[in-house]
Formats: structure tokens, sequence, C-alpha cells
């Protein structure tokens, strides 16, 4: 919230009074995946991008934003709206660590396991209204039109769902009548986002609030499915970039002309090859077993994937000829290049990357290879070339966006 507060100042937002300041929507848009060079370097993408570039020529950006550990949505996101790490907001990956496959697939989507204050629990209490489609970790959140992101048996149950879990009652249902049917919870699709996108001018237009999140990951999708620097990437982000237009009209009408916008990601992309499964190594050295269904019946060391990296947890931290022989099964995997291992970080190390307190290890993997949580057939796996990320963020394709205009009620809008 600072960060949105300080970008006011270039365009003489200082000289208003605090009560016209409040009056002002402030609008984060997120775009899951979206490489700085995407925006920085549109040109040389041949990429069409005209709202999004119009920040590098009337706003504020960074060259790039060193991420969190991992660099994955749900920690990353929770860092956006907290401003403090992994191992203090307490949202330590996309999914808690789950071995025996209990939670069946569940992600970090509540609100109460956020252990620090967010930006909409601030703007709560100074008395704004708040509004969020489709923000990671926003179950319960204290939000006052809140359209939170989840999904469960993917089937139309989960509609069901969703319109209980949003906020107030009948939230859901109201917007529906006008817009037609929210997404799917899991559907994240550029049409998907193009949908959300309608509900987020709604919300602007019918609730007026003051802070609003807004989340899209069509890019993400595609990315995970061509790689980064692909045809459809670039025809995917070429869309977004008209839903940011709309949101950001929306915005500037719901503020009399007036709206701070700030465009935000989470993590950039690599294209990957390879699948090394440390888990398969971990129960071809005895440190896991597996039942008659393939499932992980026992574990004493366990690799709680982020794709990119990994957090390996021994079952009895205390153990020290547990922790010692796990060590030497890294090491000894690092130094064949194969395995595209980049580096494995002890205690010490982990500790000054803000995240997995619990973790004896943090693998992090080199481009072109990822790590999965499979346990069962061979160490290592070709793939067809796609993309990925959550790998560590001391390198640079990992950074993420910031990107803010604060648009006056004086200056034209062009591209509204």
């Amino acid at each position: 919230m600072l960060t949105c507060l300080f970008l006011l100042a270039p365009y003489g937002y200082w000289g208003q009074t605090a009560r016209q300041l409040l009056q002002v929507p402030v609008v984060m848009i997120s775009i899951d995946g979206l490489k700085p060079d995407y925006v920085l370097q549109a040109d040389k993408h041949g990429l069409k991008i005209p709202h999004l570039r119009r920040f590098l020529k009337e706003g504020a950006f960074a060259a790039g934003v060193k991420g969190v550990v991992p660099t994955v949505t749900y920690p990353s996101h929770t860092t956006l709206v907290t401003g403090v790490s992994p191992s203090k907001h307490g949202i330590l990956a996309n999914t808690p660590f789950d071995p025996y496959g209990k939670n069946w697939g569940g992600w970090y989507w509540y609100a109460e396991d956020i252990r620090v204050p967010t930006l909409w629990d601030a703007a709560v209490a100074a008395g704004l209204t708040t509004a969020n489609v489709d923000w990671p970790v926003t179950v319960g959140a204290d939000i006052t039109y809140n359209i939170p992101q989840y999904w469960r048996a993917e089937t139309p149950d989960d509609h069901k769902i969703m319109r209980t879990l949003s906020r107030p009652a009948g939230l859901l249902a109201e917007a529906e009548k006008q817009l037609g049917s929210y997404p799917e919870g899991n559907d994240y699709t550029i049409a998907a986002d193009q949908q959300r996108a309608r509900f987020n001018v709604y919300l602007l237009d019918k609730k007026k609030p003051r802070l609003l999140f807004c989340y899209f990951s069509g890019l993400d999708t595609e990315q995970h499915e061509s790689g980064p620097d692909s045809s459809g990437t670039f025809a995917v982000l070429e869309q977004i970039d008209t839903l940011v237009g709309q949101v950001r009209a929306a915005a500037e009408r719901a503020g009399s002309g007036q709206a701070v916008i700030c465009v935000v990601s989470d993590h950039g992309f690599f294209r990957v090859e390879k699948e090394l499964r440390l888990n398969s190594v971990f129960r071809e050295e005895g440190l896991l077993e597996l039942n008659e269904k393939g499932k992980v019946s026992s574990w004493k060391a366990f690799a709680w994937s982020s794709s990119g990296s990994a957090a390996v947890l021994a079952s009895d931290p205390n153990d020290t000829a547990l922790v010692s022989k796990t060590r030497s099964i890294l090491l000894k995997l690092a130094q064949d290049p194969n395995h595209g291992i980049q580096s494995v970080l002890d205690k010490e190390d982990i500790e000054r990357l803000g995240d997995f307190p619990d973790a004896a290890f943090v693998v992090g993997m080199k481009k072109g290879v990822k790590i999965s949580e499979e346990a069962s057939g061979p160490r290592l796996r070709s793939l067809n070339p796609s993309g990925s990320h959550g790998f560590l963020p001391d390198q640079a394709q990992m950074n993420s966006v910031s990107l803010s205009l604060a648009q006056e009620s004086r200056r034209a809008c062009p591209l509204a």
C-alpha cells in the first residue's frame, strides 16, 4: 500500500486533502507469470500491448522485482499483500505439505492461514470499502465484496461452493444475473480471464470499492503449455492487455476520473524439458516406501516440490544420521549435471531465503529441469518442451513485474 501511495506523488496528489485521497480507487491487478521483458521489450517481441506500455510512458515501473522462495503463485501473492516473507506470513507454497495425499490436492486457499495483517485488513481498519475477484488465499478474507479463489472437485457443485463462499451472501448470484455464469474455479484460460474481468468491472461500477484486487492467470496457463516467448503466450498477453484497459477505465469511472492502477506479477518463466523425481531417488535409497497402489506409505525424507525448487523435509530433524544421509544423496545427485541441480541449500541458507522453516534442505534447479513430487518410476524423465517456474529467485528470469499509474481527472485517457 505504501508503494501505491508514493506513486501518487508525481501526479500532484499530495496537495489534496486526506479525504480526497480516500476517494481515489486503488486497483491492484496481478497478471500471473508476466515477465518484465514482455513489457519493457515489447517491440522486440512484436507485442501490441498499449495499455501496459502506457505505464512505462506515464507511470512508474521497476526493471524487475526479485521474487520470494519459492517463485510460485500463492506465497508470492501473499507477500504482495503483506510485505513479508513466506516464513512470516505462513503461505509457504501453493499447496500444504502433504506426503500422504490426505488433503486431496488442496491448496492454501484460506485467508485464516495468513499470520500477519494484509492490505485488505489495513483498508478495512481505515473504513474503506474493499473488493476482490479471484486473488489467491482469500477464502474467508475480511473483504467487503469478496469473490475468492477456490475450486475442489471441478464439477458443477464447485459453483455452488463459490456462491456460498462469496461475500456478502448473494453477491455472486447478483452479478451473474447481469454477466452470466462465473468461470469454474480452476478454469484459468484466457476466456475465463475475460469473464472475470467483467466481474471486476461490475464491482467497480456498482459497488465502487476504494481498494480492488484483480487476478488474471491465462498467461500463466499458456506458458505452462507452450513455454515462455511462444506465439501462443504473446497472443494471450495481448488479450490480457485489453482486460487491463477495461478494468482501468472502470476504476476511473468509479473515481470520477481519478484512479491508481498497480500491475504486478508473481514470477517469471523458464522453458523446461526434463523432470527430476527426487522422491523416486529417496525411494531407491530406502528413505521412502510406496504401498501396492503406488502411494507413499512411509517416509524419512520427502521432497515438497515447487517445480523449479523443492524443500526436503526429514521425518525426524534431530536424527543427525538421517540428515547426513539425505545431504550425501543430494550432493551426489548434484555432481551429475544430468540431474539439473543448481544448488543444495542447508538450514543457514534457508533461513536467509525466508521460507520453509522446517526444511532440512532446499534444492534449486537449473533452467530446463524441474522437480516432481512423484515417487514412482525412474528418477529422470524427458518432457515435451513446456514452461515452469518456482526456481530460486537469484535467476533473473524468475523476476516479476511492478507497474503503476495514477490517473488524474484533468489528464486525457486516450486508451479508455
